[in-house]
């Protein structure tokens, strides 16, 4: 009796906890004066629609925001002339905070009930940019429900594309969230906070292929950008002492090899295909950076040199 007690009590702290994340995140989001009913309903549609929670109350939810200052330190006010809530002082320094809680809340949360989350979510705590997308494809990937999305293209003037998929797993890199799905028969790869309008068929479901070797799919690229039109390439790279004590003690890649590493240079070996991800890397820790091959890296880092010197002149 004293456990089931326990696991109830537990079990409404979990459901307060996650109505407040909400809140927050919607009131931040508007950015001033939030409606009293028109949060009333999103709290209890978002309850309902991600956890299948019951609806509350008003009062239910100013108890909430009564809470969430007391927990958080977040004040949240109701402006009776706006008629409507918003955050006391500059609510954007919240942000990150908010984010990170909501998506750290929710991950734990699941990883509790389903062991097997882990078997698709591939976190590398990096503290990743929360998305509103992040849970439902994940309880998607669970339960092998296909989904539909607008997809925003940055390289194309942020025109969106829409697509229908197969979601297989969510796996982050340099702190974003990306969804590894089939479109079709080809494996794509899209960033979680690019994603609009997104749609679960509940009522389909598929055969999710578990046997793929996400390490393996990803082994000669830097982050997420596998384009197999890409060759795999022999890097070669110099850098001083200095810059060197950096990359030897976390490395830009598994297929680092160190060649050099004295007082003068530290020179490294890597294998993997050139993408615009590597080149970003690389231009991150450019300040001693020498490419010595292949001749058409150089030449790319610098023309993109040439090309901020003039920018910048």
């Amino acid at each position: 009796m004293a456990e089931n007690r326990k696991e109830e009590n537990m079990s409404k702290q979990v459901e307060g906890m996650r109505r407040m994340l909400l809140i927050l995140d919607r009131v931040r989001r508007k950015g001033r004066f939030m409606p009293k009913d028109e949060l009333l309903k999103y709290v209890n549609d978002k309850m309902s629609d991600l956890y299948g929670y019951r609806s509350i109350t008003g009062r239910t939810l100013e108890r909430d925001i009564n809470d969430i200052s007391e927990f958080f330190g977040i004040g949240i006010t109701y402006n009776r002339t706006k008629r409507g809530y918003f955050i006391r002082n500059d609510y954007s320094t919240y942000d990150g905070r908010i984010s990170q809680l909501m998506m750290n809340f929710d991950l734990v949360n699941a990883l509790d009930r389903d062991t097997n989350l882990s078997s698709f979510v591939l976190a590398e705590h990096h503290r990743p940019l929360y998305s509103h997308w992040l849970m439902p494809l994940v309880r998607a990937i669970r339960d092998s429900h296909p989904v539909a999305f607008d997809y925003m293209n940055y390289r194309n003037d942020c025109n969106e594309k829409h697509f229908e998929v197969l979601p297989h797993y969510l796996k982050e890199s340099n702190q974003r969230w990306y969804l590894l799905a089939y479109d079709g028969a080809a494996m794509k790869t899209f960033g979680v906070d690019r994603i609009r309008n997104l749609e679960v068929a509940v009522g389909e479901t598929f055969e999710r292929n578990t046997d793929i070797d996400v390490a393996e799919l990803f082994r000669d690229c830097y982050g997420l950008w596998n384009d197999g039109k890409i060759p795999v390439e022999d890097i070669e790279l110099r850098y001083d002492a200095l810059d060197g004590r950096f990359i030897k003690s976390a490395p830009i890649h598994h297929s680092q090899k160190i060649l050099a590493d004295t007082s003068d240079e530290f020179r490294i070996s890597l294998r993997l295909r050139i993408t615009n991800d590597f080149v970003m890397e690389l231009l991150s820790r450019s300040r001693s950076l020498e490419v010595i091959k292949p001749q058409h890296l150089r030449e790319r880092i610098r023309h993109i040199y040439e090309e901020a010197l003039k920018r910048n002149s």
